[in-house]
């Protein structure tokens, strides 16, 4: 089972095409976005998979967004910090604003918790919990654009660069 990681997207529509033909080759089973969609529209390039999204602080719209998300799929999820077990592990997604949410969630008995808001990519074991931040496909440029793809078989996480034009 696959899971595509992806956060920051900040409307960066050319970005997201090419990281969804890497979940598209990758066979990935599960999409997580860790916040920072920025406009409703860009929520729909992910339509076509399952879905568990936090919202970040440039989500104004999360209202819409939720709806949107729950339209696609009813057993999509979104929200500020979202729990959800795969594969017989127990994750957590928040974008990691609001650092209440991403404390609580490290000091649960989480085997992942997956965050972006940094624009920094992330892999660190932190006590029993892989935290895992992506890294941005839009936004701030710290760091080359890129996603993650974590196959829980092997539980590697793999990060890939995306080329910008």
């Amino acid at each position: 089972m696959k899971i595509g990681i992806l956060s920051d997207t900040h409307n960066h529509l050319h970005n997201l095409q090419k990281a969804m033909g890497v979940f598209e080759r990758e066979h990935v089973d599960l999409l997580v976005h860790c916040g920072d969609f920025t406009q409703v529209e860009t929520l729909q390039w992910l339509c076509e998979y399952r879905l568990v999204c936090a919202f970040g602080n440039g989500d104004f719209a999360y209202g819409e967004l939720l709806g949107m998300l729950k339209g696609f799929q009813p057993q999509n999820m979104g929200g500020f910090g979202c729990y959800f077990e795969l594969g017989g592990k127990r994750m957590g997604v928040t974008h990691g604003h609001i650092p209440r949410i991403l404390d609580e969630m490290l000091h649960s008995d989480l085997d992942y918790v997956f965050t972006g808001h940094t624009h920094r990519r992330q892999n660190q074991r932190i006590g029993h919990t892989r935290v895992i931040n992506p890294g941005a496909l839009g936004g701030t440029h710290y760091q080359s654009r890129s996603v993650c793809i974590l196959d829980l078989e092997t539980e590697v996480p793999i990060f890939e660069e995306i080329q910008e034009k």
